[in-house]
């Protein structure tokens, strides 16, 4: 049985920023928590779902487990106490507001998919099964919740190359990519995409940039500022660095602060209060080995339009 935790006060990791180019100390302290046993369609356990609340209600999406990827949707409303899930039945048709907005991942294709979709999907060749090919894709997809329908838009400009485990954050009308993985390697790479014009464009910072990794977070600490956290470097190695990217100056400034030794990959993050970022969760190892053990990346980014 899945449950649900409900946080009672502020805790974990949390880092305070002032976004006035002043930074205050990142701290840790303890709070309680509650847990709830969801009931109705509970969702399977899996790794590497991706999961993001819009009007009280939390949406869980995809995720992997040793039979393979899923592409199914749950919904939990998180204010009414009961915590009752329920499955989603995927339908296609055209958005509305609100809606929610995936970018990427990792997954499964049919060879027919393949074909028709060679610019956005990246083949793993040792991958293939029968008729079935994994790989990473550059994919936009737009979930509506009020009519449980899907739709993808068409996008122009230069779209991120095919990746996952990257992080994503909104800024107003425009979402942003940063980092991820595909192969053995992980980018550093920014990318922003028009969500009135779906166009596609890549930022070149005029600063120093922090070093290519994935199973980081992004969060939008202000309307100009995003925050980026811990995650895996290219080296398989745990970090815990922040970094504060302005992206009308396109500057980046690393946040100093005492706890670096608190070391995080596979974290969940959030704005609090008093621009505080608390970060929840994760692991401060790296001990996912693909080809060993047969989990795969299969992480995808959600985007929340009001």
């Amino acid at each position: 049985m899945l449950s649900v935790y409900v946080l009672l006060q502020a805790f974990s990791l949390v880092v305070s920023l002032v976004i006035t180019k002043l930074v205050k100390p990142l701290f840790c302290f303890f709070t309680q928590r509650r847990m709830f046993n969801m009931t109705g369609q509970v969702p399977p356990t899996m790794s590497g779902a991706c999961g993001c609340s819009l009007k009280g209600d939390m949406y869980i999406f995809g995720g992997y487990d040793f039979s393979g990827q899923t592409n199914e949707m749950y919904c939990v409303n998180l204010t009414d106490t009961k915590y009752m899930s329920r499955k989603i039945i995927h339908e296609s048709g055209i958005f509305l507001f609100p809606r929610i907005i995936y970018f990427g991942g990792y997954g499964e294709k049919t060879t027919d998919d393949v074909r028709s979709r060679k610019d956005c999907f990246l083949v793993e060749e040792e991958s293939w099964i029968v008729d079935l090919i994994w790989g990473w894709n550059n994919e936009v997809h737009i979930f509506d919740p009020v009519h449980a329908s899907w739709s993808e838009p068409r996008t122009h400009g230069q779209a991120p190359s095919a990746r996952a485990t990257h992080a994503s954050a909104q800024l107003g009308h425009r979402g942003y990519i940063i980092g991820g993985k595909v192969m053995e390697t992980s980018t550093s790479d920014i990318h922003c995409l028009d969500l009135e014009s779906w166009t596609w464009s890549k930022i070149i910072p005029v600063s120093s940039s922090p070093v290519g990794r994935s199973w980081h977070t992004l969060t939008a600490v202000s309307d100009s500022s995003l925050f980026l956290f811990g995650g895996l470097s290219k080296d398989c190695k745990p970090m815990s660095d922040g970094w504060l990217f302005d992206v009308e100056t396109k500057e980046w400034k690393e946040v100093e602060h005492p706890f670096k030794h608190k070391l995080r990959l596979w974290h969940t993050a959030c704005i609090g209060t008093d621009s505080d970022v608390i970060v929840f969760g994760g692991s401060c190892e790296y001990f996912l080995e693909v080809h060993k053990v047969g989990i795969r990346d299969t992480d995808r980014h959600a985007t929340v339009l009001d």
